[in-house]
Parts: C-alpha cells; sequence; structure tokens
C-alpha cells in the first residue's frame, strides 16, 4: 500500500489557500493571487507545494510577508522561513514556509511581485494555466509569448552555449590529468552536462529550455531522460572519461539538430 504524504491531522492545501486569501483580498494595495508551478499543468500530488504569486503595489512588497505569516502562523504553525537574497531593486521579493502541523513537502513558496515588473511568469505556452484566486478588476493581464522574440532569443543563447562548451570543457580532461576527481566531477556535471541538457530542452521542449532538471520527466521522452541519467551516475575516473567523451558528442549532434523555423511554426509566427 502507498504511504500517504500527509499524516492524520496535518492541513493540506484546502486550507492553507483560503486562509490566504482571505488574508490578502481585503487589503487595497494587493492586485491578485495566483498559483504557478504544478497546479498550472495540472500535475498536483500529495507532495506538491503551494508556489503562490502576489501582485501588489510597488511600494508594498515588504508589507505582504507579515500579513501571511500571520495567517500561516495561526492556522498550521510556522516551523521554518527562508527568505531568498535578493535586492530591493529586484522585481520580486520571495520567501519558503515550512508548517508544523503539514506535510514537510507542503512548502508554502511565496512570490511578492511588483505590480510595474514586465515578467510575472504568466504567460501560459511556457508556465502552464495559472490559477488566479482573486484578480481584482482584471488588474493582472496574462500576456503570450512572442514568437518572433523568442527564436531571436534562443539563436542567440545557442551561439554563447556553444562558444562556452567549447572554451571550457578542456577544464575536466585537465583536472583529472591531475588527479582532482572531484572537481572534475564537478565541472563535468556544470560545464558539460547542464549545457547538454538544456542543448536538449531546446530541441523537444524549446519552451522550457531553461528549466534545467525541473519538470524534465514531462518535458523530455523517456529514453532521453534515460540516456541522460545514465550520464549523470558515473561510477569512477574511467567512467567518467568515458562518459565526457559521450556527453560531448551528443551536445554537438543537438545542436545541429535544432530546427528553429520549426519552432517559430509551432510557436505560431506567421514569418
Amino acid at each position: 500500500m502507498k504511504q500517504s504524504a500527509r499524516q492524520p491531522g496535518q492541513i493540506g492545501r484546502e486550507q492553507v489557500l483560503p486562509a490566504l486569501k482571505a488574508a490578502l483580498e481585503p487589503l487595497d494595495y494587493v492586485h491578485a493571487m495566483w498559483e504557478g508551478g504544478a497546479v498550472s499543468f495540472d500535475r498536483i500530488d500529495e507532495m506538491s507545494d503551494i508556489d503562490l504569486y502576489v501582485d501588489v503595489e510597488d511600494s508594498r512588497v515588504a508589507d505582504v510577508f507579515p500579513v501571511v505569516e500571520e495567517s500561516l502562523e495561526r492556522l498550521a504553525g510556522i516551523k521554518l522561513k527562508y527568505c531568498v537574497p535578493l535586492p530591493p531593486s529586484h522585481p520580486y521579493a520571495q520567501a519558503f514556509y515550512r508548517l508544523k502541523h503539514a506535510s514537510e513537502f507542503l512548502l508554502v513558496d511565496v512570490a511578492v511581485m511588483k505590480h510595474g515588473a514586465e515578467d510575472k511568469f504568466l504567460e501560459p505556452e511556457i508556465h502552464g494555466k495559472a490559477l488566479f484566486h482573486f484578480n481584482k478588476n482584471g488588474a493582472v493581464a496574462v500576456p503570450h509569448v512572442d514568437a518572433d522574440k523568442f527564436v531571436e532569443n534562443l539563436r542567440g543563447r545557442v551561439e554563447k552555449m556553444k562558444a562556452r562548451f567549447e572554451m571550457f570543457r578542456c577544464f575536466v580532461p585537465r583536472e583529472m590529468k591531475r588527479g582532482n576527481y572531484v572537481e572534475a566531477l564537478d565541472l563535468y556535471t556544470r560545464l558539460v552536462l547542464e549545457l547538454l541538457l538544456e542543448a536538449l530542452r531546446m530541441k523537444h521542449r524549446p519552451l522550457h529550455y531553461n528549466f534545467r532538471t525541473h519538470h524534465i520527466l514531462y518535458d523530455l521522452p523517456r529514453d532521453v531522460v534515460e540516456r541522460l541519467r545514465a550520464l549523470y551516475f558515473v561510477s569512477d575516473e574511467t567512467d567518467l572519461a568515458r562518459k565526457l567523451g559521450l556527453a560531448e558528442e551528443w551536445f554537438w549532434q543537438t545542436v545541429r539538430e535544432i530546427d528553429f523555423g520549426s519552432i517559430r511554426r509551432d510557436l505560431g509566427s506567421s514569418k
């Protein structure tokens, strides 16, 4: 029998979200509240966290967190809080909360967006269909991807990836020759596999090219994921040398196969 991630007496998202809505909606400086993440792709399960966005007047971002914390404390108690270190000029502020009387997986991720922020992670083609809990007078609009701009940016990114790969992949065999295998393995992951994964995403799911390993099981074909998994798990230095060569060959093959014209057409460009 499958063990539930939620124990008896623990609260769930069905209590957290109404409580936060009740606390935030009456505030005149709060314009909207919506969920992203798994709910946007209809992939909620018992281990899903809550990816919450709150749109507010630019000068009132900091005022939202005490309201959120008071509501969560009253509902389930806050066990742990982590504030993402972002400068005040950033378009949003973000904090994570783990609750005392909830599953450890039910993290509450709160991003408070400045109303004037240009990017609110709402393009449905990229981020799925956001679930709005309130949107006062349609204050927050849902934009769509500009196909031509997206493909232009993608082309530029591919050129940077090729240059970075060509310049730095030698760092891995260099550290192996020095007997510095821990650093070699780290460089292999950061300089080789990360770029390979990004290229594969561009080929198979270009709108999620910068999602790294997030949603990889949903975004890439299963055989591609299995092939990648074999490259990520390295047994020793001999295995690392062999897999470095395989990863390098696969990277160059993949960037050659990225079809910008097809991507542009799939996004509905008239060009």
